[in-house]
């Protein structure tokens, strides 16, 4: 099945809008950085093609820039809150291998999302930190957490919740397939006068980070 991915069929695409919304809001990467909380280092990898950011960090970016995360990538409308597990809603950032699988509405008002991580053999994601919290649970295969440094591996039925404060990356070291259900928030605000990322406290603030997804 043909997954939409990013507004464009490669990751160059997805760093070339980046790049022209950055311009056209008269931002340099150290201003984008500072606002978004991502490295000035990974940013540039990500305008030039060479690094494909997870969920969390693109929602991150995307604050920053003023637009939606639906700027850099596709995904279908929620018409209710019920999901069949036939008919979930799937989709990709644009060059990355991970699958994510849709679970929560986009009914007004709503803080959380959630997704199903479908997670390759050999997926490490970056380091990252932001504000607000996740929560993640193992479903199939085994997927190595690192939280504030501390490393915790995973199997099925095992479960972790952490603030996303505390830098914290992940990874499948191993040859087969894994899925994980992730909760957390993933839309954020620019604190007024800072430049800083905090959550969105008065409506919509939904979630990834350590693939943030």
């Amino acid at each position: 099945m043909k997954l939409p991915t990013a507004n464009g069929d490669s990751v160059s695409t997805l760093g070339a809008r980046m790049r022209r919304q950055r311009h056209r809001l008269s931002l340099t990467l150290q201003q984008l950085g500072e606002a978004s909380g991502v490295s000035v280092g990974y940013l540039s990898q990500v305008e030039r093609g060479r690094a494909t950011p997870s969920l969390g960090t693109l929602s991150q970016i995307a604050v920053a820039l003023q637009v939606e995360v639906s700027f850099f990538i596709h995904t279908p409308k929620t018409q209710d809150s019920l999901t069949r597990a036939d008919e979930r809603q799937r989709f990709a950032v644009s060059g990355s291998s991970i699958e994510y699988e849709k679970l929560g509405a986009d009914f007004p008002g709503h803080e959380l999302s959630s997704y199903i991580m479908n997670v390759p053999p050999g997926y490490a994601s970056e380091e990252v930190v932001h504000e607000g919290e996740e929560v993640i649970y193992i479903l199939e295969g085994e997927i190595v957490q690192v939280v504030d440094g501390g490393e915790h591996i995973m199997r099925p039925g095992d479960s972790l919740h952490y603030l996303g404060s505390s830098p914290h990356s992940w990874s499948n070291k191993t040859d087969k397939p894994a899925r994980m259900l992730w909760v957390g928030r993933m839309q954020y605000d620019l604190a007024a006068g800072a430049n800083r990322i905090r959550p969105n406290e008065g409506a919509l603030a939904t979630a990834f980070a350590s693939s943030r997804p």
